[in-house]
């Protein structure tokens, strides 16, 4: 391989990488989300919980999953869990359901979107945007790089 072949093939590493990151957080992401409608259908439907119950305990129950899919899969190489990284996951978890709520709601009540098809778009677009959000805030501040194993 020449130099000018080197200069070429380096830059894909680090796309191929980002790319993989992206696809296990999408895995990780989409069982939350199965995880987080499972657990408030039985809660609501079969348990008979309030609706607002059924859906705060079926969001933390997705948000520990997501955890431990985040860190013992889609960031496996990273630095290991500390307090630290376990409560800015918790906290950017937080903010994530906050904007995606937000989202919906200016989308639904804001701006008439109220219909089936339309909800379901809204809902769609603030997940989208939220789990941008989470990705770049997961990977950026809570599961960082360990210098010692660069």
């Amino acid at each position: 391989m020449n130099v000018s072949e080197e200069r070429v093939a380096a830059p894909a590493l680090p796309v191929k990488r980002v790319v993989l990151e992206v696809v296990n957080f999408a895995l990780v992401g989409g069982s939350g989300v199965a995880v987080n409608f499972l657990v408030f259908n039985v809660l609501l439907h079969a348990l008979h919980r309030a609706a607002m119950v059924a859906t705060v305990l079926a969001s933390l129950i997705a948000m520990g999953t997501n955890y431990l899919g985040f860190r013992y899969f889609t960031y496996r190489d990273r630095a290991p869990g500390t307090r630290r990284q376990i409560g800015l996951f918790f906290v950017f978890s937080a903010l994530g359901v906050a904007m995606e709520s937000g989202l919906f709601y200016a989308g639904y009540h804001g701006l008439g979107l109220d219909g089936p098809l339309e909800s379901n778009a809204v809902k769609a677009l603030s997940i989208g945007l939220a789990s941008a959000f989470r990705f770049l805030v997961y990977r950026t501040w809570v599961f960082q790089h360990d210098a010692r194993r660069a």
